[in-house]
Order: C-alpha cells, then structure tokens, then sequence
C-alpha cells in the first residue's frame, strides 16, 4: 500500500489530488485548518483509507511533532512507499513589504517555508530505515523564479522552497535508500487564490493585468486538470531527476 501525506488538502489543488489519489490500494493522510466531511465520504465509497487532521499549518512545530510520532507508529510493514506533498501555502499580502502587516508576512512564510522543511525533517527521519522509495514533492511556483513587483514574500516563499528541495535533493543523493524530493511548479490554476490575485489593487501589483489577462483567455488551468499533471509527474519514473521542475515543461 502506497502511503500518501498530503498538506492543503481541504481546497483547490489539494483537494482535487485528494479526490484522484483516493484508492483503496493508498493511505491517504491530508493535514488541513478545515477537513471536508465529503472526503470522508467518497472515501467510503471507494473503499479508500482516509486520514484527516485538522492542524493550523502557523504551528508547523506541532504539526511536524505529530506527523513524525504518528509515522513511528504506523505499522511500516503495511507500505511499499511513501510520499509525502507540501502543498498548503498562502498567499500572503500583495503590494510592497513596507504596506503588509507583520503578522500576515510571518505567517506567510511560516505556512509556505518553515513548515514544509519541518514536515520534510519529520516524514524522513522516521522512514530513513524503511526499505522502501520515498518522494518529497514541494508545490511551487513560478512566481519563486521571476521578480512580481509587490508580491514579495510569495515570490520569497516559492523561492526557497525551490533551493530547500535543492539542498534536500543533494543531502538525500548522498544517503543509501534516499528519497526523491522535487519543487514543481503546477502551472496557473483557477483557484480561490487566484481570485484573490485579481482583487489585488493595481496600484500595489503591477503584474495584475497579466494575472486578469489570463483569465479572460481561458489560460488558467482547472485544479482537476492541474492534480492530474502534478500527480503524473509525482509517478514518473525519474521524478528526483530534476530537482526543480515545471509541469508545462514536462
């Protein structure tokens, strides 16, 4: 049995994976402020394994806390791989940093970096003496490898996250059985996030024509469509190969 972690699980483009992951030949464990009661029952359905917590990814501490003490006591022998995916993210205050509020950029990178390089820590140290393949797949953006003028901590967030899986990459190249981590990027999807995009004063965002542009052409991608190219390129068979990688370009 595959065993899938899955953060951000509750909208958009975690909850579409959630829907096409569920099976009954996976553990799905998802990690959201608010788990959707309708999961639950399309995992019945399925006759799928469903696990949801309900954590507030500000306390990644806590959560990583949980996550590791839960992994070293589920029974290992039940799974042939594991997987772990930070998905849940922020959008963060849009405009120039001297205009956001502090608490609103703290928990932007708290949610979108520190928690999942702790996540991270937290799924590999338990599952280090497992036998089995692990893959860390990070969502990210392209919004972490060019410059947005006022959307600084978001770019930030994404960035990082991108040389983190670098780094991580490297450090597991070096280890015996060393999981597969990948930053992907899943393309402009037509989420709430997005919405809140386009609401953003032009003033503050000068790449809000672009953002609304996109929308009017039909350029943005459905979060079914994009979880069905993020979770393709999550089992390819040389998902780690790059590090960093984009699924239009795949």
């Amino acid at each position: 049995m595959e065993l899938v972690i899955l953060t951000g699980a509750s909208r958009g483009l975690g909850r579409a994976m959630v829907e096409q992951l569920l099976s009954p030949e996976r553990l799905l464990l998802t990690i959201s402020r608010h788990p959707d009661p309708t999961l639950q029952d399309l995992a019945a359905a399925r006759g799928a394994t469903l696990e949801q917590w309900a954590l507030d990814l500000a306390d990644g501490i806590g959560a990583a806390a949980r996550l590791e003490a839960w992994l070293r006591a589920l029974d290992r022998s039940r799974c042939t791989s594991a997987v772990l995916v930070n998905n849940a993210c922020l959008l963060g205050p849009v405009g120039p940093v001297q205009q956001a509020d502090a608490e609103s950029m703290a928990a932007t990178l708290r949610v979108g970096l520190e928690t999942p390089a702790l996540l991270a820590a937290a799924f590999l140290r338990p599952t280090d003496g497992w036998g089995i393949a692990r893959r860390v797949l990070n969502i990210s953006s392209g919004a972490g490898r060019r410059e947005l003028p006022g959307w600084a901590i978001y770019c930030a967030v994404k960035a990082g996250l991108d040389h983190f899986s670098r780094v991580m990459a490297a450090d597991e190249a070096l280890r015996p059985n060393g999981a597969k981590v990948v930053s992907l990027a899943p393309g402009v999807i037509d989420t709430d996030m997005q919405a809140q995009v386009r609401a953003a004063d032009a003033a503050s965002f000068p790449a809000l024509p672009h953002f609304v542009e996109m929308k009017e052409r039909g350029q943005l991608a459905s979060a079914d469509e994009a979880a069905a190219r993020v979770l393709a390129y999550l089992a390819r068979p040389d998902f780690g190969a790059s590090p960093v990688a984009d699924v239009r370009d795949a």
